[in-house]
Formats: structure tokens, C-alpha cells, sequence
């Protein structure tokens, strides 16, 4: 008779398998289906409610005009070198533009929410932030700090080295743990996209959801490349509608969110998040 250790790893494997076939049928799918035309942001329909909770696909005929991207995005400040008057103008920036979360590092997350206190905006914290290579119980205990702190969302970093090795059980673990930790808070795994293959982010994306994530995120903006497209749509893909994408890295105006949106993110993270609803581009990296 199997080991539960024995059962559990052979759930997983058959996760991934399920992933490959995804995987599969969105290449097959891809080489089948034009791409979709963009959107208009002229018209002046009433703005969307909040999603910060919401997991499925926004209906794109919802983005009319760039204001109406604000409730999707996280805007976001997680430079090194950030101080506190920094977090306390992008909290305010948050409430004067309505943004749906303000996405910090863990030790600002206490300013934010002070900030942030009676609006609809609500802090994130980062986890395992930015190289995911921390100690699961590290990771866990710093989502439950942040918590107490006032986070009400965490983002957390996958272990790349695990999911690379092909450590699957460590991998979902990991993510299983902070998941345990956030309970009942919504926990977004970022996958760090530009390190990864095709068959890697689908992985990575089939044991986020078997984990108990919320939300699959492609990148930190501290590593290779960010959010593109084709990442979005695969991502979607794999998780449907029962898991939230998020897109962060490089999104820098009205234009990259409304593809995005329209590929299958429902939240987007960015430190442009300003120029994207006032119309303008953005040169920050994030």
C-alpha cells in the first residue's frame, strides 16, 4: 500500500500531466485563432465596481476609457530604497485614482494600510520577495507578520530552484504553506515568467492551483522580461476561471493593459499606474 507521501506525489504528477495537455491544446489553439483586435478608450460608461477578490475574465467592453483599468490594477512601490513618505504618496495615490490594492514590501505594509484606512484600496505584501529561494516557514511567517501589519492581500515568489528540478511536491508545499498562513486572505503565486519555459509556467501554474492560490502572477520586475501576451493567455489557460492572472512587469500605459486584460488578466501590477489612467506612457520598469 502507498505512502500518503506516495499518494500525494502521484497527484501530483498527474497535475502536470493535466498541464501538458493544456499546454498542448493551447499551442493548437493559438495557431488556429487571429488575434483580437484592440480596444477603444473613448466613451464614457460608468466605471466597473472593485474586483480585488475576483478571479475570472474581465469583459473587455467594460475598458472604455483609461480610467476605467483603475479598480483592476495593484498600484505598486517595491523599490529597495523606498522610504516612508514614498509609501504614504502612492496610498494617496491609490485613494485620489481608486486603485484596487497598493503592493508593498512587507516592512511598509503598516504605513500603507494607515493610509489606505477607510477607502477601498487595501496593502499587499510581497513574500520571499524577490527570489523566492527563502525557507517555506520563512516565507509563512512573513505572511503572517504582514498580515498582522495590515496586509490584506500576499504576493508571494515561487521557488524557482525547486520547480526547475522538478521538485514538484517541494514546490506546492511551499506555496500550500503560505496559502495556510494568509487563510482566509487571497495568496498570488508569482511565477517569474522570464526564467521560465512554456511547460514550466503551465507546471508552475497546475501546483499554484492546486496549492490554494488565488491568483497566478507572471513576474517580480526584478528579473528577465515581465508580462507579455502570450504568458497571459497560457497562464489563463491552465487556471480558467476559478483562478485569478495577474500581469506585472513592463506594463507601462492604457494600451498594455487593455491587451493584457483582453488576453486574460484581471489584475495588473505596476508603478506606472498613474499614466496608464491619465493617458500617458510611462518609462518605470516596473
Amino acid at each position: 500500500m502507498p505512502s500518503d507521501a506516495e499518494a500525494f506525489f502521484t497527484v501530483l504528477e498527474e497535475l502536470v500531466d493535466q498541464a501538458r495537455h493544456r499546454l498542448h491544446a493551447w499551442k493548437v489553439q493559438q495557431e488556429a485563432v487571429p488575434p483580437a483586435p484592440a480596444a477603444v478608450l473613448n466613451a464614457e460608461p460608468p466605471r466597473p465596481p472593485g474586483v480585488k477578490t475576483a478571479t475570472a475574465r474581465v469583459d473587455p467592453a467594460t475598458l472604455q476609457k483609461a480610467t476605467d483599468l483603475a479598480p483592476y490594477i495593484d498600484h505598486t512601490l517595491l523599490k529597495p530604497e523606498a522610504r516612508a513618505e514614498d509609501v504614504v504618496r502612492v496610498a494617496e495615490e491609490a485613494r485620489q485614482y481608486g486603485f484596487a490594492t497598493v503592493c508593498v514590501n512587507s516592512c511598509h505594509v503598516a504605513t500603507a494600510a494607515r493610509v489606505l484606512a477607510g477607502s477601498s484600496a487595501v496593502p499587499i505584501a510581497v513574500v520571499g520577495f524577490p527570489l523566492g529561494a527563502a525557507l517555506s516557514s520563512a516565507k509563512a511567517f512573513e505572511a503572517r507578520e504582514a498580515i498582522r501589519a495590515g496586509a490584506r492581500e500576499i504576493d508571494m515568489v515561487i521557488n524557482l530552484g525547486a520547480l526547475k528540478a522538478h521538485d514538484y511536491q517541494r514546490v506546492h508545499q511551499d506555496i500550500a504553506a503560505v496559502v495556510e498562513a494568509s487563510h482566509p486572505l487571497p495568496v498570488k503565486v508569482i511565477l517569474e515568467t522570464g526564467h521560465l519555459t512554456d511547460e514550466e509556467k503551465v507546471v508552475a501554474c497546475a501546483l499554484s492551483k492546486a496549492a490554494g492560490a488565488a491568483f497566478v502572477k507572471t513576474s517580480t520586475g526584478f528579473g528577465p522580461g515581465g508580462a507579455t501576451v502570450k504568458d497571459i493567455e497560457l497562464m489563463r489557460a491552465v487556471v480558467g476561471d476559478d483562478v485569478g492572472v495577474k500581469a506585472s512587469g513592463g506594463v507601462r500605459s492604457a494600451e498594455d493593459a487593455v491587451k493584457l486584460i483582453r488576453a486574460g488578466a484581471n489584475r495588473l501590477g505596476a508603478s506606472a499606474s498613474v499614466a496608464i489612467v491619465t493617458g500617458q506612457i510611462s518609462t518605470a520598469q516596473y
